[in-house]
């Protein structure tokens, strides 16, 4: 159903580096694209003068032409604008499916997840059009209901609509039982 493209084929993160745990890897497309359908919350992270800012995030997302793309929408002011201003580099980790496995002893115990990191650009979107599509996108996702909805040119005013233009995304997980 989905191609893979050259990044979600590579199995690699930042850097090139193999992922420790191979055997928790995710490497399918559509398992991949799942977790960030089921997922809600999306952690942006970002950089101001060599510190790091983590920010969670509701988001809406697209994957067309073998490209992901996470949308979000904020305040037009704020500490997370400024440094996307400066810096938008930015990384994003999402995570869901979470459950604790417990054990006989404390080392034994563990803990359940499916979950999505990648790295990519930041951009602010100014078009009213696309903004409007980000906006229905991040509702879509949120409500899971196809609705297009309407926003005012004083709505889209208030807000700051911008994307995660993704450049390289893995999956990794651990279920139940191993």
């Amino acid at each position: 159903m989905y191609k893979e493209c050259y990044l979600c084929r590579e199995r690699t993160i930042s850097q090139n580096k193999k992922m420790r745990r191979n055997d928790k890897e995710i490497t399918a497309i559509s398992d991949k694209l799942n977790i960030i359908r089921k997922c809600k919350v999306c952690r942006i992270g970002l950089s101001e003068n060599n510190k790091p800012y983590i920010v969670p995030l509701n988001y809406g997302y697209d994957f067309e032409n073998n490209r992901l793309t996470l949308f979000f929408h904020s305040a037009k002011e704020g500490r997370k604008i400024d440094i996307i201003k400066n810096n938008n580099s930015a990384c994003f980790e999402m995570d869901c499916d979470n459950q604790l496995i417990e054990g006989e002893k404390a080392c034994d115990y563990s803990y359940a997840y499916k979950s999505i990191i990648g790295f990519g650009k930041i951009i602010i979107i100014e078009d009213a059009n696309e903004k409007i599509e980000a906006l229905n996108k991040i509702m879509k996702h949120q409500t899971e209901m196809n609705i297009n909805y309407d926003f005012s040119d004083e709505r889209l005013n208030k807000v700051i609509i911008y994307k995660l233009v993704v450049e390289e995304f893995t999956g990794k997980q651990k279920v139940m039982g191993k």
